[in-house]
């Protein structure tokens, strides 16, 4: 129930059209109540030979028809006003919620299944609020307004009739009782389904590379075993109480036949109210099935909005505090100071103990190996964690008393498989910054050595771009992302393994073109490439979460065994330059 409760308070924003709709819902009722009483009047003038009566009680049953079908469109009209409001706010606050949560909620969370929270258990959750609710309550009103003009006509025929309702209830009671559980796990293998959906669709290179195209048929086959299987268990459990719950007011309905007979041909009922207490009758069983339905739609609007809740209770994990600052000025010096971080879920930590102060405009390189921490490190810089120990400070002030959206136009991030949006050329790389000139982006295309290919592409900059950028190559995505990142124009520029799909010439082009972007910048660079490397002032050694050693490369060379070996074994080919030999070569 305290679910339940949690559910209607989505209607607070539109109680005005609730209690509207609810106002014409009991208009259409009364007008439907009527009608029953004026057929029984009819009949009896008819049985009268009272022809005016007849032509009066005929009109007033089709005024009340057309009564009730008015106010039933604009109740509907009203109704469904309230289900997309309700529908609209949902997903904004859903949406608003999961943008504010941090990243490492995401990196644990499959799209699917967030993607199945957003649509399929939302629509659950939309159609009981706006249409559910309505109808329970018509459908009350109705057994209600029903119930009085029975006990008006004949007392002790509809203490009969009205005998099966408690039966009726407690059946749809234990219905929902054992309806909900079944339900709320269709919901989860429904949400399962669709994350493997998107997993096929968004993996299908890889799936058709290898081959794999029959083992993920039985796999999602399987998914769509699991989901049958579950809805079935909620029909078997449907087609047991459904039927039970439209049979038991019959049983009323051949008691008022029997009895109600009996009184008419004994004379102490007339046939017009035998037949108006038997159309009200009749209108209790249809009430009764809908209440059926629509508790079951009550139960898989609960389940779903247990699986809204548990994204929407979910504690931001990096919260901003109140009144946070702007990022302050300066030149973009960084400190590290007793940094650690741990993952949510991890054994042991990524980084640990990291101790680093890079002053203002300075380029360090992150070398070491896989799973080093080098990446965990600068993500550090834009809050996309937080350290688990430790303080992360930009021009001298932490980073976490900052305003993250402050902060992160002040950082760029070019990664080694940069995301693009289906989107244009241009939009994507105006994507850190929107109201950039098409002459600013033009500039940093060229800059990122993207403006020939890119002009090469059929509608050149208005190209759109597939799903992700799988329509262009590696090293094209990359040139892309790096033009993104300098259209920013940040204080400081994260490049991680930003040209690793890059040929050789094109590299060499680009490097040239990033030493101009990172003088007077504080960059971080994140490279396998020795000459990649061989732009920075300072170079940082990580071993598993720690910095090993720090320092120029013929200083490491000198002092560092773990250095020498990551230059022997993941560099042979490449050869340091110091910046006067680079500037020769074109680097």
């Amino acid at each position: 129930m305290k679910l339940f409760w949690r559910l209607l308070a989505f209607l607070a924003p539109h109680r005005k059209g609730v209690a509207f709709s609810f106002l014409l819902a009991s208009g259409a009722m009364g007008m439907t109540v009527l009608i029953p009483l004026l057929t029984g009047k009819a009949i009896d003038s008819i049985r009268s030979h009272d022809r005016g009566a007849l032509i009066f009680f005929v009109v007033a049953i089709v005024v009340a028809g057309l009564g009730r079908l008015v106010l039933s469109v604009f109740r509907r009209l009203v109704a469904g006003r309230v289900s997309l409001g309700v529908e609209l706010d949902l997903r904004n606050g859903l949406y608003e919620h999961l943008q504010r949560l941090e990243l490492s909620f995401f990196d644990r969370q499959q799209t699917g299944q967030l993607m199945s929270r957003a649509t399929v258990d939302l629509q659950s959750v939309r159609f009981f609020l706006g249409y559910g609710l309505i109808f329970i309550a018509q459908s009350a009103m109705t057994i209600l307004f029903s119930a009085v003009a029975m006990f008006a006509l004949r007392p002790e025929l509809a203490a009969l009739s009205l005998a099966p309702v408690p039966f009726v209830i407690l059946i749809a009671r234990t219905y929902g009782r054992r309806s909900r559980p079944a339900l709320q796990e269709a919901q989860q293998r429904i949400a399962e389904l669709t994350a493997d959906a998107e997993e096929n669709v968004s993996g299908v290179r890889v799936v058709k590379a290898f081959a794999q195209e029959p083992r993920q048929l039985e796999r999602f086959s399987h998914s769509v075993m699991r989901v049958f299987d579950q809805q079935m268990l909620a029909t078997r459990i449907q087609a047991h109480f459904g039927p039970m719950i439209s049979f038991v007011p019959n049983l009323g309905l051949a008691a008022i036949l029997l009895v109600g007979g009996r009184e008419v041909i004994g004379g102490d009922l007339t046939l017009g109210q035998f037949t108006a207490f038997y159309a009200y009758l009749l209108m209790l069983i249809s009430p009764m099935r809908t209440l059926g339905y629509m508790l079951s739609a009550a139960q898989r609007a609960t389940a779903s909005g247990a699986r809204i809740f548990q994204v929407l209770d979910r504690p931001v994990g990096m919260p901003m505090p109140a009144g946070a600052a702007p990022v302050p000025a300066g030149s973009g010096s960084v400190s590290f100071s007793g940094v650690s971080l741990i993952f949510e879920g991890a054994t042991r930590p990524a980084l640990e103990h990291i101790d680093l102060e890079v002053p203002a405009g300075h380029t360090v390189a992150l070398v070491g190996a896989m799973g080093s921490g080098k990446t965990a490190l600068v993500s550090l810089l834009p809050r996309l964690y937080d350290p688990t120990e430790g303080t992360v400070s930009v021009d001298g002030v932490d980073v976490r008393s900052i305003d993250p959206i402050s902060l992160r136009k002040e950082i760029a991030i070019a990664g080694d498989d940069p995301f693009l949006f289906s989107a244009t050329v241009h939009d994507n790389i105006a994507y850190s910054r929107p109201e950039a000139t098409r002459a600013e982006v033009e500039a940093a295309a060229s800059a990122a050595e993207a403006d020939e290919f890119i002009r090469a592409l059929p509608e050149g900059y208005e190209t759109l771009v597939g799903e992700r950028g799988l329509t262009l190559s590696g090293g094209q995505r990359q040139r892309l992302g790096i033009a993104r990142a300098i259209l920013a124009d940040p204080r400081i520029l994260i490049l991680d393994d930003a040209t690793s799909s890059v040929d050789a010439s094109t590299e060499n082009r680009l490097k040239a073109a990033l030493r101009e972007v990172m003088r007077g910048r504080t960059t971080f660079v994140i490279a396998h490439r020795a000459s990649t490397v061989a732009l920075a002032d300072e170079i940082v050694v990580l071993e598993d979460g720690r910095i090993a050693a720090h320092g120029t490369h013929e200083e490491l060379l000198a002092t560092s065994d773990l250095y020498r070996e990551i230059v022997e074994k993941g560099m042979p080919d490449q050869v340091f330059l110091t910046e006067p030999e680079a500037e020769v070569v074109g680097l």
